[in-house]
């Protein structure tokens, strides 16, 4: 039968491979099972024999790709370039097109419907806060008691950012569109308020337009491909004329980064995609945002998947943390295990991956963990437990600058 849908491996992408096997000794699966069929290349060779007919789709072949992370450990290896996560998207994309399915069905709808609607998660997020305070986190099934635990504390409703604006003080060096995305707005708001602060200091005018939606991430990951396309037209729409587009999760400027592939040409916009560790670590060394001069020990720092592997963005974050006055200590890039909803549906293996990255990070001694993405900062929190400060770099920073800031007065 064959791929169907235009989101679906072409034969250019999956020539690409060379068989050569650098990805190997990168991937998290492989490393876990040693079987060929549990690599990028057993994969890659799956989604070719699709292609040409040799193999249907079938249980074997979802469940090759399913076992996958998404994590993308095997593209900075790789020496043909082979767009590993673009052919397992559109192979993913397939599998909900050809097999359906009353799971992956409500899998899209609540990805799409839920995530994009800012009243539903308004609702998730007063329940969610009112679970934590009322302990019933500790009587809810193990899967959903395990991601309970790595939530920061959930405010009843947090102010919108939708359609405001932040000036800086003097003439803007540009204007940046803010993302504020699904879950970052309600649950990770103090990032955004770090985020946005920081922009505003560095000379930014930044603008949160009042029509944007959910990135499409999450979406575009499980095989909902037609509804992270419609996210991301929408959102193109919605941002407009902007200089900048700016997330401060990995994984929402890494998809945003791809949105080529989503939008047809004469619908993208002509702003550049960044991610806030870019802007804020550009403006340190450039000198528009000061390096505090205390030493505050040392802080772990753990580099999400979709901020190394997918955007090769590694020493933006060291930048930043350094002008905050910490020591770094490195860790295992290996993924932590959370991607997305992997963490729900094979929730040993994310597990595994998420005690061993812990494991790690109790190695160093250090009791802050620095990480870039929600997905991951959750997971880390969950498996650390008590006794360890899990925030975002540029949270670090700002609340460095701040204690400054309070030490002058």
């Amino acid at each position: 039968m064959g791929y169907q849908t235009p989101y679906a491996p072409t034969r250019t992408e999956l020539s690409n491979c060379i068989q050569c096997g650098l990805c190997l000794p990168h991937c998290p699966t492989f490393r876990l099972t040693g079987k060929e069929t549990d690599s990028p290349r057993g994969r890659l060779t799956a989604m070719s024999a699709v292609l040409d007919g040799i193999i249907e789709i079938d249980d074997t072949f979802e469940e090759t790709l399913s076992f996958c992370l998404g994590c993308r450990a095997c593209e900075p290896v790789c020496p043909s370039m082979v767009p590993y996560g673009r052919t397992l998207e559109g192979a993913r994309a397939e599998i909900a097109a050809q097999r359906g399915g009353l799971g992956r069905r409500l899998r899209a709808w609540i990805m799409v419907s839920w995530l994009g609607s800012r009243a539903i998660m308004n609702s998730i997020t007063f329940a969610t806060a009112l679970v934590q305070r009322c302990g019933l986190a500790r009587v809810a099934p193990r899967r959903l008691r395990t991601g309970l635990g790595g939530l920061r504390r959930i405010r009843w409703k947090t102010p919108s950012l939708h359609g405001k604006r932040f000036e800086p003080e003097g003439a803007p060096i540009a204007t940046v569109g803010f993302l504020v995305g699904c879950i970052m707005g309600p649950w990770f708001g103090e990032v955004h308020q770090a985020s946005i602060s920081l922009l505003v200091r560095a000379g930014y005018r930044v603008v949160v337009p009042p029509g944007q939606t959910c990135c499409g991430a999450l979406a575009a990951h499980d095989g909902a491909a037609d509804g992270a396309s419609r996210m991301a037209s929408h959102n193109v729409k919605a941002f407009g004329d902007v200089g900048y587009v700016v997330a401060d999760a990995a994984g929402c400027s890494a998809h945003l980064k791809d949105y080529a592939h989503w939008v047809p040409p004469d619908e993208m916009g002509n702003w550049q995609v960044k991610d806030i560790n870019e802007l804020i670590a550009e403006a340190i060394e450039g000198g528009r945002l000061p390096r505090s001069t205390r030493s505050r020990g040392g802080a772990a720092l753990q580099h999400p998947c979709h901020l190394r592997n997918a955007q090769r963005i590694t020493d933006q974050p060291r930048v930043i943390l350094e002008a905050a006055g910490y020591d770094i200590s490195d860790i295992d890039p290996m993924c932590c295990g959370a991607a997305g909803f992997y963490s729900i549906l094979r929730p040993e293996t994310s597990t595994q991956l998420g005690k061993n990255k812990v494991k790690e990070i109790r190695q160093t001694e250090s009791t802050v963990v620095a990480s870039a993405n929600p997905g991951c900062e959750m997971q880390l929190r969950s498996h650390l437990g008590e006794g360890f400060r899990v925030l975002h770099p540029v949270e670090l920073y700002a609340q460095a600058l701040e204690e400054d800031s309070e030490t002058m007065a």
